[in-house]
């Protein structure tokens, strides 16, 4: 998917993510794959998030691929630079639909008035589903609206299915769920995406849910999208992978919870004791902010001790998954790792946080068998016993491993230009549309 069409360039394409990692990271790597294409991309972000990517990724916007190019830029999300309230979900999201529309509208006539010829002015805006009032600039300004959405697309569907739960009284007008048998999704609030769009971008691919990608006539799947593009809101420490470098095949339990899940102190004393009882060799990631009372993650005594484990704030994960020591996903299975880890043949210990990430286990145990469930006691605390027990079971599963390969394959299939993969030709489509509005 990254060979360049010769011809027109497609215009200048805008680009929108929701402001959370899980979310930008995504879109940027379905940007630079645009940009591969030879069709100028800009890639906007709020100031907050646009500051932590430059900040923490020396090399942002850079590339020894000169058909690359994508241009950063960022507008304010209504509030000053040291305000806490950005820190309360509720506050922010306020504030972004109040500002929002007005200042990337005013961002897009500073692009088109400095542009040196009307080739150059934006054509078409993409914006993740999440933020997808914006699309109506799109509208408003006469120029192509693409929905973006980064999660499966079974996700999507249940997202598009929230008018009928509330009308059924499964969900409350909030956005929480009534019926007990949904308590996994309690305190979620949903913003349905408002789109006009005729295309709606999907990271997935039709083999891996072909079910679900059938529920929505606009979908186009074009996934996964793999390229390790440089948009974390950390640093990464690669040190981890010269550690690794040092350890036998398929050896390694790697632990990763993204960037928003946060644990009890209790909790990661569990998960600790669980990785020292295993006796295997483990990468864990563990950011600065992972406990919910917002302390310094402390460590039981001697956990360290010996070199069994090294603990990184943030890894190169995709670089990670596929080093060959690494035998193991521990995983909050948010959909970007569960794509990740599935692309890298990697069985997986699901351990999901919130939302989407259960139904997204529900794929990974149920539906693929590529994957076990780390369960909870009758106190919510998943014990070191069951961590220890389940580490132990996935590393002799060869079933396990041999779906992993399998769904491996197919994932590579999709977005191989040989034999022209579901995603690679729904991937040209889209291309091809973009460089024929100028033709």
């Amino acid at each position: 998917m990254g060979v360049e069409i010769k011809g027109k360039r497609g215009g200048h394409v805008l680009a929108v993510p929701c402001p959370a990692q899980g979310h930008v990271t995504p879109l940027m790597k379905l940007s630079r794959l645009i940009a591969s294409h030879g069709i100028k991309v800009t890639f906007v972000n709020t100031e907050s998030i646009h500051n932590k990517i430059i900040n923490n990724n020396n090399n942002i916007g850079d590339s020894t691929d000169t058909d690359v190019d994508v241009v950063l830029a960022s507008i304010s999300d209504g509030m000053a630079v040291d305000d806490d309230r950005r820190n309360d979900s509720s506050m922010m999201w306020e504030s972004l639909q109040s500002t929002m529309a007005g200042n990337l509208k005013d961002l897009i006539e500073r692009i088109n008035s400095a542009s040196s010829n009307c080739d150059e002015n934006i054509s078409c805006i993409i914006a993740d589903i999440s933020v997808g009032w914006i699309l109506e600039i799109a509208e408003d300004l006469g120029v192509e609206a693409v929905g973006f959405t980064p999660a499966s697309a079974a996700s999507l569907a249940m997202v598009l299915h929230i008018p009928n739960l509330i009308q059924q009284r499964n969900l409350d007008s909030y956005g929480m769920y009534v019926d007990s048998r949904f308590t996994h999704f309690s305190n979620i609030k949903f913003d349905a995406a408002k789109s006009g769009s005729n295309w709606l971008l999907c990271n997935t691919f039709d083999e891996l849910e072909s079910s679900a990608c059938d529920l929505n006539p606009k979908l186009l799947p074009i996934g996964p999208l793999l390229n390790n593009s440089s948009s974390s809101f950390y640093v990464e420490d690669t040190s981890c992978l010269s550690w690794l470098d040092e350890k036998p095949a398929a050896s390694v339990i790697y632990i990763s919870f993204g960037s928003l899940a946060v644990f009890s102190q209790h909790q990661l004393d569990e998960l600790a004791l669980g990785l020292q009882l295993s006796g295997r060799p483990f990468l864990w990631v563990v950011r600065s902010n992972l406990t919910n009372d917002g302390s310094r993650v402390q460590y039981p005594k001697g956990f360290l001790d010996g070199g069994l484990g090294k603990i990184v704030q943030w890894a190169p994960q995709e670089k990670v998954l596929s080093h060959p020591s690494v035998g193991c996903f521990l995983s909050h299975c948010g959909w970007n790792s569960t794509l990740e880890g599935l692309s890298a043949a990697m069985p997986f210990l699901c351990w999901p946080y919130f939302a989407d990430q259960y139904h997204n286990q529900n794929y990974i145990c149920d539906k693929w068998k590529i994957g076990l469930r780390i369960e909870n006691d009758e106190n919510g605390i998943r014990p070191r016993d069951e961590i220890k027990k389940k580490i132990e079971m996935v590393f002799v599963d060869d079933d396990m491993k041999a779906n992993a390969l399998r769904l491996k394959a197919m994932a590579e299939k999709s977005v191989a230009r040989e034999g022209m993969g579901s995603s690679f030709m729904n991937f040209q489509r889209f291309i091809d549309h973009l460089k024929g509005m100028k033709a």
